[in-house]
């Protein structure tokens, strides 16, 4: 937004262009992800309410982002900073630091933002006065159909609870899509964790502290995720990794919910000794598994209305399953 100033001196009109303080600063960090980011960008021009900055901070990227900077340099109040990889906390931190806005909005760099998001958190702060907030996410017609499988089964209640989204009460933002106030910022210092679950931690420790945190659910993003299977893996284990992580910061943060994958994990891995004393209660286990997972491809076509992302939803949720439960194992109990 621009603001003119006239100033006479001596006879002479000179007329000053000065760009106000924008409302929002995005702050995405990015690593070896240029397409990604030109994706994001490119969803950014599209905002309805335009009162907003971006802040793109390479994370110590050795494929890096100057061009698709370049190209949406015109399109965007935008800057571009290049940093030593210090990992995403830091460098969320780094751009909330150069940031000129009220509020900071983080993005990762896999997710696009539909044309609505700012002007839904715009009409939702006139209303609740939050320090900070959080959205949904989902997939995209556009992504492939395991991406969109990906993004049902990260935020079905058959895999996650409900807690990654929709209207749970134990909603926690996630730096997906989390926007906090410049006050925010001040008083918790940001993000402590480097990386792997940085943004519940930050999550945590602003309830703890008392802030007002809160869901706005159509500031939803589309989260794009990992192209394959293997990826997932290790994505979502590094996600099991983190929780254990919080917990040890915050210990009241361990619940139930976030041992399930480790239980199923361990229930699949139990079916062969099993079957070794009985076959009869390793079929009924193999049947309980089924079950579930048929339950998980109805309810994805139920709310992708394809096929494909219903049949693909089976192996996502298998995935990410074992990966979290993987990671989770592997960090509870300091092995591998």
């Amino acid at each position: 937004m621009l603001i003119c100033e006239i100033c006479c001196k001596q006879n002479v009109i000179v007329i000053f262009a000065v760009m106000a303080l924008p409302k929002y600063s995005i702050v995405v960090p990015v690593f070896n992800r240029p397409q990604e980011l030109d994706d994001l960008l490119q969803s950014l021009t599209k905002q309805t309410f335009i009162n907003f900055e971006v802040l793109i901070v390479e994370d110590g990227s050795t494929i890096r982002s100057e061009k698709v900077f370049e190209k949406y340099s015109q399109q965007l109040h935008i800057q571009y900073f290049f940093k030593p990889n210090s990992g995403p906390g830091p460098s969320r931190n780094f751009g909330f630091e150069k940031a000129g806005g009220e509020y900071f909005i983080v993005f990762d760099s896999d997710c696009q933002i539909p044309p609505h998001y700012l002007e839904s958190v715009e009409t939702s702060l006139l209303i609740n006065k939050l320090d900070a907030w959080g959205g949904p996410d989902r997939g995209h017609e556009n992504f492939t159909p395991l991406q969109q499988a990906m993004a049902y089964t990260m935020s079905s209640v058959f895999t996650t609870g409900g807690i990654r989204g929709g209207k749970s009460k134990n909603f926690q933002p996630r730096s997906f899509n989390m926007g906090i106030s410049r006050d925010v910022f001040k008083v918790t210092g940001g993000f402590r964790f480097d990386r792997f679950a940085e943004d519940i931690e930050l999550s945590v420790r602003m309830k703890e502290m008392g802030l007002r945190v809160g869901l706005i659910p159509d500031a939803f993003v589309y989260h794009q995720r990992r192209a394959t299977l293997k990826e997932f893996f290790r994505q979502v284990s590094n996600f099991g990794k983190g929780r254990v992580l919080v917990g040890r910061a915050h210990p009241d943060e361990i619940k139930l919910v976030h041992w399930f994958p480790s239980l199923f994990l361990l229930g699949l891995a139990s079916i062969v000794p099993i079957s070794i004393f009985s076959v009869s209660l390793a079929v009924i286990a193999i049947l309980l598994f089924l079950i579930y997972l048929i339950v998980i491809g109805i309810d994805a076509f139920r709310k992708t209305n394809s096929v494909s992302v219903a049949v693909l939803s089976i192996p996502s949720a298998l995935v990410q399953l074992t990966g979290y439960g993987w990671g989770f194992l592997k960090a509870a109990f300091r092995f591998a």
